[in-house]
């Protein structure tokens, strides 16, 4: 059974830095590209990040562009977001999940094992 879990969500006042985990278990984690998402209330779900299965191909939504890091570690079978210089509108879910295989892919329906996700709120 594929499990993604979350963590690393909070509150920070704009300006602020957060770094969002997400731990896979299940699958053979450096086989597949990895995508981080965001839904704020309202609004759709749009991909904010994603790494191809080696971690040597990264794509950034432009809202985070300059902003965001998506990293990931094969060893540990985990992938990060760090996020600095928070705005208010980066206020939403964030969810990460895999890709179907080992290519970056900025596809939503490319992607078929999802986690439950970690809040962000940022503060203005």
């Amino acid at each position: 059974q594929v499990q993604l879990v979350e963590s690393g969500g909070g509150l920070v006042q704009a300006g602020g830095s957060l770094r969002l985990s997400c731990a896979v278990s299940g699958r053979t984690f450096s086989s597949y590209a990895m995508g981080w998402f965001r839904q704020a209330p309202g609004k759709e779900q749009d991909l904010v990040a994603a790494i191809n299965s080696n971690g040597g191909i990264t794509y950034y939504a432009d809202s985070v562009k300059g902003r965001f890091t998506i990293s990931r570690d094969n060893a540990k079978s985990t992938m990060f977001l760090q996020m600095n210089s928070l705005k208010p509108e980066d206020t939403a879910l964030y969810y990460c999940a895999t890709a179907q295989g080992n290519v970056l892919t900025t596809t939503n329906i490319r992607y078929n094992y999802w986690g439950q996700g970690t809040q962000v709120t940022v503060s203005s």
